[in-house]
């Protein structure tokens, strides 16, 4: 496996571009969903993700410390290619990316802002919903809370 962890100012153009690409491809245009995906917020991030063995980008995210997206440190853009779905890898992303959180920042809490239809998956994850539904770019959001006291 070809787990990938680099701070924005580490990453090669290659690497960037192949980033967005994946974000894109999903958010954008299997989502049918025209929105401002370059927010300023990836120059703070951690850029987590998982490449096969051609180097192609299958699933990523980008770790946000406290203060960026939310008061608590955040994961965001959390993202598998629909060709790569089913096999775990979104799974195993989120938990390199709680793992990760957890110990390079002192985050005991970490908030994500989850499409409403992954709220099981983000749940078996041990987070727990901590909004009402919201819409963001017309697609119904919850934002939820994972807490460092709920792992046993």
């Amino acid at each position: 496996m070809n787990w990938h962890y680099k701070h924005f100012d580490r990453l090669t153009t290659a690497e960037l571009y192949a980033l967005l690409q994946l974000r894109s491809k999903v958010f954008v245009v299997e989502q049918n969903c025209p929105y401002q995906d370059l927010d300023n917020k990836d120059q703070k991030a951690v850029h987590l993700w998982y490449s096969d063995h051609t180097g192609a980008i299958l699933a990523c995210c980008r770790l946000l410390p406290q203060g960026v997206s939310y008061p608590e440190a955040s994961i965001g853009r959390v993202v598998t290619d629909p060709e790569a779905r089913g096999r775990n890898i979104g799974r195993e992303l989120m938990e390199r990316a709680i793992r990760y959180v957890h110990e390079h920042w002192p985050a005991t809490t970490i908030r994500i802002g989850a499409q409403l239809y992954l709220k099981q998956f983000y749940e078996s994850l041990s987070f727990v919903q901590a909004s009402e539904v919201y819409l963001e770019d017309n697609i119904p959001h919850i934002e939820m809370l994972w807490q460092e006291k709920q792992q046993h």
